[in-house]
């Protein structure tokens, strides 16, 4: 009878465990018994193969300060496991089908075996093993806790092949540390694209030799705290001290960084709009000639010229000067130019431009537009790069060879893919993670409403396009509203964990029930990780709606099924023992003005007090 109860705990152990895995993996066959991870555990990676190695570096190091063990690293030709052993294995031959990414993780109570045709997809294997691992495994610090793994057989690929994160770094400038912070989350739920947006109307954050003052001038702003939008311009004689810009060094650190967590750099490069930093630094490549200042995040739009001159002839140089230093920084096959949000009204009265529509015989600003984006992806092919932007890209005529990156919703992308060409989707409504993602009177000022639930619903691939074009996904996180590396870890988790799952995880295992289960799970890593993150999936909406007899009454309900929710309607904050939701909408009692709710969950409060204006 001990035996039995013996090995019932520990599959339930081993059961839970993997409840938590995030992305959730293609297939997973539980087994009995469990692995203990123990001070002289080996690892042994392929012999010969510089990246396996480097993985295989890279779990002794992620095991090492939470355990305070060293464990060992070495080579072997033996692929098969290995007693008190995680053996990564190289094999043309793998139970992922066909899929460079994918891998195949068996672990018994003798050891752990790893096994990919490449060693990103030993990388991913190597996620999954440290998400089987308990919670404190994520700490930075020595903890105490039983490091075991359960049993299992899974075998796992992704779905797409570019599944992102972007991080915009001109609103808001971040250090390099935090950058690689950004990464290393993203890298744990195998994402692999961080596209770095590093210019725009605020700040130019990378440095470019033979153009210093985009840097000495272009880095910089007047500094600002009030609400994005609304900030007072800068002041005469004003001293601009608020920024900073990453050196090329700094650039090779974090792409090298990022490399050795198979996660590729995609840089952004902003043109020909929301240029104002850039024309700061180079009034000469406007219409208007300046003077121009950075802007600190006043409402200048329509006001102010931002846009580079396509008529004139030095916009050309200054593009190819700034691209032949920005692509030997970066080994990935794209470099994104924007190409959105450009207010072409200063076009409209310059007389380089309209000689230049004369020209090339050019029917409308739009297709002027194009003109500097074709001549743009020219100019990055001559250096070895492929051309990417946003779907404004399509207006006026889309270059030959450029991928589109979708966000004005998914029509942009389901154009392009008509046109044969490549596409990344990024609909607003909902990948963009600087949101609002709960109750606005709970949450940090920012614009539009993006709920954990919403961002997992996200369908990449329309009907009526041809998949193959659809590179996949990513998450966007526009900075106007996030001024520091914390609130932009709160943003982006735990929404960038529906869209991993999203990109990676086979679109038929989609379960909100049981992903919003493994959320929970991970919300006590995050935790070990020291990672700040949105709670805001236990919060309460409240909505104003009228019974069957026409009368007004408020609708209560959760993003979680299995909540409780309490209500009052006297001003006082609920609990469980006020007035409990039943599920259908409860009327306006008298001269009721607000109306407060609170979810429970497990017997405890989950979410927070929602106040809510009822007249």
């Amino acid at each position: 009878m001990k035996t039995t109860i013996v090995c019932l705990t520990v599959l339930i152990l081993a059961t839970s465990a993997t409840a938590g895995v995030i992305p959730q993996p293609v297939l997973v066959e539980m087994r009995p018994g469990i692995f203990r991870l123990q001070a002289g555990t080996a690892i042994v990676a392929p012999p010969g193969v510089a990246e396996a190695r480097q993985v295989a570096g890279y779990l002794a190091s992620a095991l090492a300060a939470p355990t305070g063990w060293q464990l060992k690293v070495s080579e072997s030709t033996y692929p098969l496991l290995r007693h008190n052993a995680i053996v990564l294995g190289l094999s043309a031959q793998s139970a992922a089908p066909a899929q460079p990414e994918g891998y195949e993780l068996v672990v018994t109570q003798r050891g752990v075996r790893i096994q990919s045709t490449t060693p990103a997809g030993l990388f991913y294997g190597v996620q999954t093993l440290l998400q089987l691992l308990p919670p404190e495994i994520e700490s930075q610090t020595r903890r105490e806790a039983g490091w075991t793994v359960p049993c299992v057989h899974i075998v796992d690929y992704p779905r797409f092949a570019w599944r992102g994160m972007m991080l915009d770094v001109s609103r808001h400038f971040f250090s390099k540390e935090f950058v690689k912070q950004y990464i290393d989350r993203m890298a744990r739920y195998k994402m692999n694209v961080f596209h770095w947006h590093l210019t725009d109307d605020n700040g130019w954050r990378i440095e470019i030799k033979g153009l210093p003052q985009l840097t000495q001038v272009g880095a910089w702003r007047v500094p600002r705290l009030a609400k994005w939008g609304t900030r007072e311009g800068p002041r005469e004689g004003e001293a601009a001290t608020d920024g900073g810009f990453y050196t090329q060094d700094d650039i090779r650190e974090v792409v090298a960084y990022a490399r050795q967590r198979f996660v590729t750099v995609v840089p952004e490069i902003e043109m020909p709009g929301h240029s104002l930093a850039a024309l700061a630094a180079y009034p000469e490549l406007s219409c208007t000639g300046g003077p121009f200042q950075v802007n600190p995040g006043s409402n200048f739009y329509e006001k102010v010229d931002n846009a580079f001159c396509p008529g004139n002839e030095k916009t050309f140089e200054f593009i190819d000067k700034v691209f032949s230093e920005v692509a030997p920084l970066f080994p990935s096959e794209y470099v994104h130019i924007g190409g959105d949000e450009c207010f072409k009204g200063f076009w409209k009265a310059c007389a380089k431009c309209q000689r230049r529509m004369a020209d090339e015989h050019l029917s409308n600003v739009e297709e002027l537009q194009s003109y500097l984006v074709r001549r743009a992806e020219k100019i990055l092919e001559s250096k070895g790069k492929k051309l990417i932007g946003w779907d404004e890209i399509l207006e006026g005529g889309l270059a030959p060879n450029a991928a589109v990156m979708s966000w004005r919703g998914m029509e942009g992308g389901i154009a392009a893919a008509k046109m044969n060409h490549k596409v990344v989707m990024t609909p607003t409504n909902f990948v963009y993670v600087d949101y609002y993602q709960g109750d606005p009177s709970l949450e940090p000022s920012t614009f539009g409403r993006l709920l954990l639930s919403t961002c997992y619903r996200f369908e990449p691939t329309p009907e009526g396009v041809d998949p193959k074009l659809i590179l996949g996904g990513q998450g966007n996180l526009w900075t106007e509203s996030v001024p520091t590396p914390r609130h932009a870890e709160y943003m982006t988790w735990p929404r960038g964990l529906a869209l991993a799952e999203v990109f990676w995880s086979p679109k038929a295992s989609r379960n909100w029930d049981d992903f919003a289960g493994r959320v929970e799970a991970q919300f006590q890593r995050l935790d070990a990780a020291q990672v700040n993150y949105a709670r805001t999936m236990y919060d309460v909406s409240v909505t104003a709606v009228r019974d069957a007899s026409g009368k007004p009454a408020v609708r209560m309900s959760t993003e979680l099924s299995g909540c409780d929710i309490y209500y009052t309607f006297d001003g006082t904050n609920p609990d469980s023992f006020t007035a409990k939701y039943g599920g259908e909408p409860v009327l306006i009692p008298g001269d009721a003005s607000v109306v407060k709710a609170i979810a429970w969950r497990g017997g405890r409060a989950s979410g927070r007090v929602v106040t809510a204006a009822v007249k």
